[in-house]
């Protein structure tokens, strides 16, 4: 995936104000299938997969006894016996070799498929009128984090109502050696209503808006599900999974520290790893941070003591030698209207 096409900032204003289209064929699709897939889902996430009907997905983490991060995923249920998870690239093997190791005792088989998948992403708020000429399911039945299945130009196809941009927009997987053919079909239905081919920039700015965490920066085996403020994805009423006993334990006795968006109050950009200061004593560091293309703010992520996460409480980012205030602000930073 280039980091750019046209250039960071048209990209990302693009797929705020009509729609871009990201080749995501990197990402990782792992399929659990048999009698006790659910109950495999069930115990390797952190999220409710019971509650999920065919055609629904859900954002859950794959989960170490710790309560940590093996990988945050998307969940789909294609049956009862069928669920479809679309991982992070870097994390495709680990996730496949971790959910196997846990599936012992299970009747229930899993695949790693990634290769049998292209992934593109249309988001925007015109990815509708674009995609919907092409596809011969109707786009405004699915509802945000539904999918169907059907056909891109007579290309099979899953269709799904997500994304990592804040916007509106579908996600679809299809044969890879009909990518070029259908890439080019979209960008030609879209160019009248501006559409741009957007890179790895403007996917990582529009993710951080939308304060969508990043693997690697924002999580990872170090950091709890309900210390990066994703409690919600958190279902320790499910029954037992892997972590649950810690993440249990975490929310009874209460948090140490806690992930938060914050905005620059001087003048200066906090990039990724800058060193963060509470009372002039470094706490920790930027987790994700760079300016807002289309809020025309620098902004960030960084994990604070929950003693100093209140909203409007400052603190101090070490830009190259320069302690430059900041503060803690409510997000997402943006949220689309409707």
């Amino acid at each position: 995936m280039p980091i750019q096409y046209s250039g960071t900032i048209d990209e990302h204003l693009a797929v705020r104000k009509a729609a871009g289209i990201f080749d995501v064929s990197h990402m990782g699709e792992i399929q659990i299938r048999g009698p006790q897939a659910l109950e495999l889902v069930q115990r390797v996430t952190s999220n409710d997969a019971s509650k999920l009907v065919d055609g629904q997905a859900q954002y859950s983490a794959l989960t170490y006894p710790e309560g940590t991060f093996v990988d945050d995923v998307l969940v789909h249920r294609f049956g009862p016996e069928h669920f479809f998870l679309c991982v992070n690239a870097s994390n495709t093997s680990k996730d496949f070799d971790w959910i196997r190791a846990q599936s012992s005792g299970f009747d229930a088989e899993t695949t790693n498929s990634s290769d049998q998948y292209t992934q593109l992403a249309i988001q925007g708020p015109k990815a509708l009128e674009i995609l919907q000429p092409l596809v011969d399911v109707e786009l405004g039945e699915i509802k945000y984090y539904w999918f169907k299945i059907g056909h891109v130009d007579r290309v099979p196809a899953i269709i799904a109502r997500t994304g990592y941009t804040g916007e509106d927009g579908f996600e679809i997987y299809f044969d890879p050696n009909e990518s070029e053919r259908v890439w080019n079909m979209i960008i030609n239905a879209g160019r009248s209503k501006g559409i741009l081919p957007c890179g790895l920039a403007a996917r990582n700015t529009l993710r951080l808006e939308a304060k969508m965490a990043l693997y690697g920066n924002d999580i990872d085996q170090t950091t709890t599900v309900l210390e990066a403020d994703l409690g919600w994805i958190v279902k320790l009423n499910k029954g037992d999974f892997i972590g649950r006993d810690r993440l249990a334990r975490q929310k009874e006795e209460g948090l140490l520290r806690r992930l938060i968006g914050f905005e620059m109050v001087e003048r200066g950009i906090a990039r990724d790893h800058y060193p963060v200061l509470v009372g002039g004593t470094e706490v920790g560091c930027v987790t994700s941070g760079s300016p807002a293309p289309f809020l025309a703010k620098n902004i960030g992520l960084a994990y604070l003591p929950v003693t100093h996460t209140e909203i409007g409480r400052r603190f101090e980012v070490d830009i190259r030698g320069r302690r430059v205030a900041a503060e803690v602000v409510p997000t997402p930073f943006y949220k689309r209207a409707g």
